[in-house]
């Protein structure tokens, strides 16, 4: 990870979703709100192909995905959903663009990662594609290939950008035990090799050439060791979901420069506490591991629990803007 060395995160950001259809709306309020490091924002209310997986199918090269009543399935053509999907891509960064004029700095873009991606793509059979360790190979590869130019078409609007790719993972931990259920929802696929999942999310991780890359797993346990080993400069995850079982790899994280999205601020309406409040686990974790307090801002970015879709506009805002006042607290009273 050449690149890293000199890279500097930001101190806070977001997920990536957020709430309503208006694309000028989400780059504005992201670029306002996170002015040290904006993201591309997805919105998933506008329907299908906006929505995660529809919007990373979008992405693939040579492989097109269609709507069924079932989810989203792999087809021989690009058809309308996938025109959707790259159309409301393709608006986005449009209006990424108008509200970044001049930015130097990082700019963090997402993409559903390998694994989660082959656990909800369906096959022309109906079961989803990590019950072929074939299709999930080749989905993989396509999606090394789509992410390559997209990180250069997001480079070629946002000249002054040092990107990020942030890779999402919620269904990798389903992945690794096993838990993701077949088609006909009686029986579950068998869990993954470790090892093969390590070395995909590796050569996935390897098209940003040396760039940083954050993988974002909502679910609890998730796994540190592994996904560091994978090649990932930073790992985002749901604060209140750890538990004291996760304190060795958090440690061993930190210590080996893997930086922290720390989701503390919560993702849907409800009532925010003080800045200092909000990082207040964050602080406690580290007097518990014995961390250096002075590390806290250089290792920790501070986000949202999860994306933001089902918020409000207003809390929405409200709530980014509490990320970045919660990390200048961490910043400024360490102790």
């Amino acid at each position: 990870m050449s690149e890293n060395s000199e890279f500097r995160f930001g101190p806070a950001t977001g997920i990536g979703s957020m709430p309503g259809g208006d694309a000028r709306e989400a780059a504005k309020t992201v670029t306002g709100a996170c002015e040290d490091f904006p993201y591309l924002p997805e919105l998933p209310a506008r329907g299908p192909g906006a929505d995660m997986i529809g919007r990373t199918a979008g992405m693939l090269v040579e492989l097109y995905a269609r709507v069924e009543p079932s989810g989203w399935r792999i087809g021989d053509r690009p058809g309308r959903d996938t025109k959707r999907a790259k159309s409301w891509l393709g608006e986005d960064l449009d209006a990424l663009e108008e509200f970044t004029q001049g930015y130097e700095g990082p700019l963090k873009v997402q993409a559903v990662g390998p694994w989660t991606l082959a656990a909800a793509l369906e096959l022309r059979n109906g079961e989803v594609a990590l019950s072929d360790a074939g299709a999930c190979r080749d989905l993989a590869g396509s999606l090394a290939e789509g992410l390559r130019l997209h990180l250069d078409e997001v480079r070629r609007r946002v000249p002054g950008a040092q990107v990020v790719l942030q890779l999402d993972e919620p269904s990798l931990i389903a992945v690794l035990r096993g838990q993701v259920k077949s088609a006909s929802g009686y029986r579950t696929h068998r869990a993954v090799d470790r090892q093969l999942v390590e070395g995909t999310l590796r050569d996935v991780v390897g098209v940003h050439g040396g760039g940083p890359v954050v993988v974002h797993s909502c679910a609890p346990d998730v796994p540190f060791a592994l996904l560091r080993r994978a090649g990932a400069a930073a790992i985002s995850f749901d604060f209140s979901l750890l538990t004291e079982r996760d304190d060795d790899a958090i440690g061993e994280a930190v210590e080996g420069g893997t930086r922290l999205f720390a989701g503390v601020v919560p993702g849907v309406d409800g009532p925010l506490s003080d800045p200092a409040g909000s990082v207040m686990s964050v602080r406690t974790l580290w007097r518990r591991l014995g961390l250096q307090p002075g590390l806290l801002a250089e290792a920790v970015t501070v986000t949202p629990s999860c994306g933001l879709a089902g918020a409000s506009p207003g809390f929405a805002r409200k709530a980014l803007a509490h990320c970045v006042r919660a990390a200048r607290s961490l910043a400024d009273n360490p102790e």
